[in-house]
Order: C-alpha cells, then sequence, then structure tokens
C-alpha cells in the first residue's frame, strides 16, 4: 500500500515537473524565448540575479539547518533527562 501511494505521489511531481518545463523547452522550436528576443541587458541582468540568489540561498538554507540542528540537540537533552529522571523510570 504504502509502495502504491509513493508511486503515485512521484507519477504527479513528475507530470507537473514535465508540465512546468514543458514550454521552455518548446520554445527553441519558435526560435524566440519566453520573453521574445533578448538583448545583452538582459542576459546580462539575469546573471546578477543568479549571483545574488545563490549565496542568498545558501546562507538562507544554513540559518534553517542550524535552527532544526538546535531543536534536535534540545528534543536529545529532555530524552536523556527524562530517562535520568526516577519520575519517568516506569513502575509503580
Amino acid at each position: 500500500m504504502h509502495a502504491m501511494r509513493r508511486l503515485i505521489l512521484l507519477t504527479v511531481a513528475n507530470l507537473i515537473a514535465f508540465a512546468l518545463v514543458a514550454p521552455v523547452a518548446l520554445a527553441g522550436v519558435a526560435g524566440e524565448g519566453l520573453l521574445g528576443e533578448t538583448s545583452d541587458t538582459q542576459v546580462t541582468d539575469a546573471g546578477f540575479v543568479l549571483i545574488l540568489f545563490f549565496p542568498i540561498f545558501v546562507g538562507l538554507a544554513s540559518l534553517l539547518q542550524h535552527h532544526l540542528e538546535k531543536r534536535k540537540h534540545a528534543r536529545d537533552d529532555a530524552r536523556k533527562a527524562r530517562t535520568q529522571s526516577p519520575d519517568w523510570r516506569g513502575g509503580w
């Protein structure tokens, strides 16, 4: 049952990805991109956007990872404290 659900989700995800990529892939057939004929300025601006995007993305991903690691360590510390506490050892 779990494998079938996974197969359906992967199929839907692939169809969505193909639907999003198809217009870009077929743009070469017409000879122009999605924005029409591009100039050097547009290409340069797109390059600058990429240069800005990746460091910002890496920085935000690092902050998210740090936050998640802090939560994991806090959860581990709480579990360790519970196991050492006589109130949580169980029994009568």
